[in-house]
């Protein structure tokens, strides 16, 4: 599996064999999945081939049971469809070395292996012991087990599967007025679990392989498509997601991690003791150059000038020290701020009274034009006029 996973030739014959069974993405102008969270299934469909709206949502390399009755392990491409169809696909390499770079890998269909309602979430592996088989790109080690259990999880529901029987052994409804956004395989202190995220919120935990639920909690309820896109479980009962474009909203859903949060908290810096400074020598003090710090008390303290004489003066200070003189000066600056308040107050006293004068002087000049109006109108007129 590792030399599939890395050479170019193989990577390509991979992408054709993809193609191969999922139609191209134009053939359906009504598919709108990546903008809405409608769900639309077809009961009667059995087989992608039959249904041009059916596409690949998840595929999982792994080393099992390819067929049924095996009784060795094979390369395996597990392929999970929108439909919920889950088909196995045998991966035949050549043997290592030059004919690895010459001849083709073969890969041959070997039927579905199981039908679940939604589109396929996620599929997990775990030996005989219930433990977590590691990922293709992951060194490993395992011994010819005879039997292993496939964790296949939808929207709706989780199966567990029994290889190389291709029995369902156990079954469980998620949810069925919701459907799932995010789901993991993941491990904990005690053993394997599923976790899920649902679109109302919800987190939800089922034990493997038995299935049984192990806590639902409503969480967060999906209002941001950021979350949906970025949710993600990891081991140890922790989840993350972005809850903006610059922020990772960090959680955890077991009881002994939040007990140990404190520990796992990272530190910027790791903080060490300051080291003593080198004594320096005479010649180095004197022509090595540079700036060097020196202490107040190093230069003029009793320790390197040594005691003063009696005969000089002393500083003596006064009864009221700094907090007096601090006192004095802040009644200082508080009656100077007074003063400049009263004088700007005097300021605008002075301002009104000047408006007011104009003003006054401004309508007597008015009436007096008007008066010298009325006499110039009235001089002419006899009394019997009025």
């Amino acid at each position: 599996m590792l030399l599939l996973c890395r050479c170019f030739t193989s990577f390509c014959f991979l992408l054709t064999v993809l193609l191969s069974v999922c139609p191209p993405r134009g053939a359906n102008p009504l598919d709108h999945r990546d903008n809405s969270f409608s769900r639309s299934r077809s009961s009667s469909v059995t087989s992608i081939d039959k249904e041009a709206r059916e596409t690949i949502n998840s595929f999982y390399f792994c080393e099992t049971f390819a067929r049924k009755g095996d009784c060795s392990l094979t390369p395996c491409l597990y392929v999970g469809t929108s439909l919920g169809t889950v088909l196995v696909l045998a991966l035949t390499l050549p043997p290592a070395g030059e004919q690895r770079q010459l001849q083709p890998v073969i890969i041959s269909p070997t039927g579905m292996l199981v039908r679940l309602k939604g589109s396929i979430m996620r599929m997990s592996f775990l030996d005989s012991a219930g433990s977590l088989l590691p990922s293709a790109f992951e060194p490993c080690s395992q011994e010819l087990n005879e039997r292993q259990f496939a964790v296949v999880c939808s929207e709706k529901q989780a199966k567990v599967l029994s290889l190389p029987s291709q029995t369902c052994i156990y079954k469980h409804s998620i949810t069925e007025t919701s459907f799932i956004l995010r789901a993991d395989v993941v491990q904990m202190n005690q053993g394997v679990c599923v976790a899920c995220f649902c679109a109302n919120g919800h987190i939800m935990t089922l034990s493997v392989p038995g299935l049984r639920p192990l806590m639902d909690v409503n969480y967060l309820p999906l209002t941001d498509m950021r979350i949906a896109r970025t949710f993600c479980f990891t081991n140890l009962g922790q989840a993350m997601y972005l809850c903006s474009p610059t922020e990772i909203q960090r959680i955890t859903y077991s009881q002994e991690t939040c007990e140990n949060l404190q520990e796992m908290l990272g530190e910027l810096f790791t903080p060490v003791e300051t080291p003593e400074a080198p004594n320096r020598g005479f010649f180095k003090g004197l022509f090595g150059g540079g700036a060097q710090s020196l202490d107040r008390e190093e230069l003029f303290g009793e320790l390197a000038a040594g005691k003063a004489s009696r005969s000089l003066a002393q500083h003596i200070p006064g009864p009221g020290g700094i907090e007096g003189m601090k006192g004095a000066a802040s009644g200082v600056v508080g009656d100077l701020a007074r003063a400049r308040i009263a004088l700007d107050e005097r300021g605008q006293k002075l301002g009104e009274l000047d408006e007011r004068t104009a003003a006054m002087m401004a309508s007597a000049d008015g009436f007096s034009k008007h008066a010298h109006d009325m006499m110039l109108k009235c001089k002419d007129k006899k009394w019997y006029q009025f």
